[in-house]
């Protein structure tokens, strides 16, 4: 009885929103939206008053439409994307393209692709679904491209959402996001892909998540991993969505996306992670490249999410050659820094310009797509204490131990602080080929530590 009332209520959802996916018209009113999002078996409701004169223009369309939605078949995957407004409008669009170029028609029928527009500003809103309708209107048209959008009132109150973003919590909104997408996307697929909306896509990636799936058939798991980043490229059962949901909206305030889903995995008693070689997606960041010599410090667009590279020189006593510079693993494009047969005690060393308090490094070696020329036995260290013309720290603090050539650690406060260089330090000889493809660095925002120390 339950299930059946909350297959009604999202479809319900659903009419909304396909209104005002179809006309592309945002209403200039939206009344009495009423959604209290359900915690251990308490029920949705939502109720919406339409304005009639709004009714006559939109009936024929979005009956059109959602007999196309009704009559279609349940896919084999749904991969879900949550966007949120960027600097980089263009990313969400990016995405989209490499989503559908990367599939053939044969694995596009496979698939059905969820996204969560998870805007504030309905004039935000409605430029962005017309710049979706504009490229993707065939995919929209049949089906294979959903576009959702949470009513006001699925979250707290404007007041409350400025106290905790100046308090650093972000990630609570993003979770709240990610818990109505998930919801959503429960009965249209048998297995769920957790994208982000700013992404690139291997070729034929479906058809490699599908033999992933089969070789997997004797083996029971929660949760597949086709990216080391973050939550990109996450692989879920479609019947644990509605508990993951749950369980996003119980501990939305507590910690990171990131760091919640290992959680979730290891409640349904999936200890260990497994991580699915080749890794099928990474991200796309967005950047200016600069002119000046410094070339390690490249300005970019900020992106709140992405990381912050503060200006760094960088060095190395590994060999260099032409093209691939040691200072390209530190920008924030796909450049790289290629070096070959290092020895034990060879490093890479970011020199920060000034000592920065981070709060997570990230170091990626090997190609993209097979892991091909990583680092086998490395470790990253935090240095501090910089002395001397040109400067080079004198002390350094482990950070942590490559593991299948990748590093991707935060750090506790009181390590963070007063950073002054990041070094990657090899630990064995290897011979042939080595790719350090990014070092990446996140800051703490000064504004936020102080603000989050002023409601303590």
């Amino acid at each position: 009885m339950r299930c059946s009332i909350r297959r009604g209520i999202i479809t319900s959802v659903g009419i909304g929103f396909l209104w005002l996916l179809v006309t592309l018209k945002t209403p200039r009113e939206t009344e009495d939206v009423q959604n209290v999002m359900a915690l251990k078996g308490q029920e949705d409701s939502y109720g919406k008053r339409k304005d009639v004169r709004l009714l006559e223009g939109w009936q024929n369309h979005t009956f059109q439409y959602i007999k196309t939605i009704q009559q279609r078949r349940k896919t084999w995957l749904t991969v879900g994307i949550s966007s949120v407004p960027r600097p980089d409008q263009s990313g969400l669009l990016y995405t989209l393209v490499s989503l559908f170029r990367a599939s053939s028609k044969i694995e596009q029928k496979r698939l059905t692709v969820l996204v969560h527009l998870a805007h504030s500003d309905l004039t935000g809103l409605r430029e962005t679904i017309a710049r979706i309708s504009t490229l993707f209107s065939p995919q929209i048209l049949s089906g294979k491209l959903l576009l959702i959008h949470a009513p006001s009132d699925a979250y707290r109150t404007t007041d409350d959402t400025r106290k905790e973003a100046h308090r650093g919590e972000f990630y609570s909104k993003r979770n709240r996001d990610h818990a109505f997408l998930m919801s959503f996307a429960a009965k249209l697929s048998e297995y769920f892909l957790l994208l982000e909306d700013n992404v690139l896509c291997a070729p034929n990636f479906i058809t490699h998540i599908h033999w992933k799936v089969d070789t997997m058939r004797s083996d029971p798991w929660v949760l597949l991993e086709f990216s080391n980043m973050g939550f990109l490229g996450k692989l879920f059962h479609s019947r644990d969505l509605p508990l993951l949901a749950h369980f996003l909206l119980l501990f939305y305030k507590e910690k990171p996306l990131d760091r919640l889903i290992p959680h979730f995995r290891t409640l349904l008693a999936q200890k260990n992670p497994i991580l699915c070689r080749p890794f099928l997606f990474y991200h796309r960041f967005s950047y200016y490249t600069s002119n000046d010599s410094q070339k390690a410090t490249p300005v970019r667009k900020k992106n709140p999410y992405g990381p912050d590279n503060p200006p760094a020189a960088i060095v190395t006593d590994m060999k260099v050659f032409d093209v691939h510079f040691p200072w390209k693993a530190y920008t924030l494009d796909e450049s790289f820094f290629w070096t070959q047969n290092v020895s034990a005690g060879n490093h890479l060393t970011v020199i920060l310009k000034h000592p920065a308090n981070l709060s997570r490094v990230q170091v990626l070696t090997g190609t993209i797509v097979d892991g091909k020329h990583a680092l086998e036995k490395g470790q990253v260290e935090l240095g501090y204490d910089p002395e001397g013309m040109p400067q080079y720290c004198t002390s350094f603090a482990l950070l942590g131990h490559l593991l299948e050539g990748q590093v991707n650690q935060e750090i506790f406060k009181s390590m963070g602080y007063d950073v002054s260089c990041v070094r990657l330090v090899v630990k064995a000889n290897q011979v042939g080929g080595l790719i350090i493809r990014h070092i990446f660095l996140w800051e703490e925002n000064p504004k936020d530590m102080e603000a989050a120390q002023s409601w303590r």
